[in-house]
């Protein structure tokens, strides 16, 4: 079976851009949803490119079960994101009102500025050699 890790990583970088799109249109709902599926699936690239599966939707914790450093801030960014998974797309993810009315743009700028900084992570070490890692 062939390694699919850099399939992960595009689709990656195409939702990060898709994330950005959607914040420009101020849909913000969807700007988060796409940064948080950026980072996830840029995360799951870096264990398939280390020959490792991963399962889930955390980013967090897919970050925890790499098997080399991962700084401590890029693990809580990925807590921040993983917020992001279910209430931004259903409303009883809310007391009230649907998704797209609880997300702007201040903190949707946020979550793609952490998801950046993962796929850069992820980016960083998958252009390295194994041995480097």
């Amino acid at each position: 079976m062939s390694n699919r890790a850099k399939d992960w990583l595009k689709q990656a970088e195409r939702d990060i851009e898709q994330a950005k799109s959607s914040g420009s249109e101020n849909r913000y709902e969807w700007a988060y949803f796409a940064a948080q599926q950026s980072s996830e699936k840029a995360v799951k690239a870096l264990h398939l490119y280390l020959g490792q599966e991963a399962w889930g939707h955390l980013v967090a914790r897919l970050l925890y079960e790499l098997p080399l450093q991962v700084p401590d801030d890029l693990v809580e960014k990925g807590k921040v994101l993983d917020n992001f998974y279910v209430p931004t797309r259903y409303p009883n993810s809310h007391p009230e009102g649907s998704p797209f009315e609880h997300y702007g743009p201040l903190q949707s700028e946020e979550a793609i500025q952490y998801a950046s900084e993962i796929l850069k992570f992820v980016r960083d070490k998958m252009a390295r050699s194994e041995t480097d890692l």
